[in-house]
């Protein structure tokens, strides 16, 4: 693992905030380094006999991975690069364009370290999958649940890492005694290329239970369904055109423009051009 400290932006922070998430420390899963990271590392440092300099190198990321030995690393699930070599040649795109929408998507990784797939929840499509449900999900909002329910899309809620799960869970369980796992499902996106759960049967899968299976499965099963996306949805000519703005606008809608994800995708397809 590389050195990160403050204001650094990269998948290893991603690695570290789950860690120190799971031990009790106020932090949210993202790949930024920021203050509250960084108090929280020199926390962990002061705790356990380290310098306090909030700076994550071989001896804190030593005892962070001492402290997390219960956590098995998944490395079977992860792809390989002959997997993104292959799936390029089938679709006829560069290698550059495919490592880029895995970079950008999920920061190139598909699993948490407790090795439950990556999620992010919408609670605006969890209102259009109650609504698909012949529920109106106006009767069900109150100010304990409008972080999982709300009818126009926002990213003010997200949490990030094991705490999607949890918003996840109470999505399921939000009407006593009436199962929404399937809309709850929906509602999330999942995996390294993160497809939502309401395109499971769309794309091919005989159920959204069966498509969220799968994606416990490894990285290569995301991959499979993002290939699956790419077909359905005739995007593939996007990226063989390198289309940033429109493939960012088709995959991931209108919210693109507020999270630069076309900027994004540009910059890292240069990066592994190059």
């Amino acid at each position: 693992m590389k050195t990160i400290q403050l204001h650094v932006k990269a998948p290893e922070v991603i690695t570290l905030t789950e860690m120190l998430l799971k031990m009790g420390y106020s932090v949210t899963v993202s790949n930024v380094f920021t203050t509250a990271v960084d108090e929280a590392v020199k926390s962990f440092q002061s705790q356990h006999n380290l310098v306090v300099d909030g700076i994550v190198g071989i001896k804190t990321w030593s005892r962070l991975f001492e402290k997390n030995s219960q956590l098995i690393q998944h490395n079977d699930k992860l792809l390989s690069e002959q997997d993104l070599i292959d799936f390029a040649n089938e679709f006829q795109l560069e290698l550059a364009a495919i490592k880029a929408v895995n970079e950008v998507e999920s920061s190139g990784k598909g699993f948490l370290i407790d090795g439950r797939p990556k999620i992010l929840f919408e609670g605006h499509i969890f209102w259009q999958e109650l609504e698909r449900r012949n529920l109106e999900p106006e009767q069900y909002t109150n100010p304990e649940n409008q972080d999982i329910l709300y009818k126009k899309w926002t990213k003010k809620y997200y949490l990030g890492g094991q705490k999607e799960y949890d918003r996840l869970q109470r999505a399921i369980r939000l009407v006593p005694g009436l199962n929404l796992t399937d809309a709850a499902n929906a509602a999330a996106s999942w995996g390294v290329f993160q497809i939502m759960g309401f395109n499971a049967i769309p794309i091919g899968y005989d159920s959204i239970d069966s498509f969220v299976g799968k994606m416990y499965l490894d990285e290569r099963e995301h991959l499979f369904a993002f290939g699956r996306f790419l077909k359905k949805n005739n995007l593939v000519v996007l990226l063989q055109n390198n289309d940033w703005a429109t493939f960012a606008y088709r995959y991931n809608g209108e919210g693109y423009k507020v999270n630069k994800y076309d900027e994004k995708l540009a910059r890292a397809y240069q990066k592994y051009s190059a």
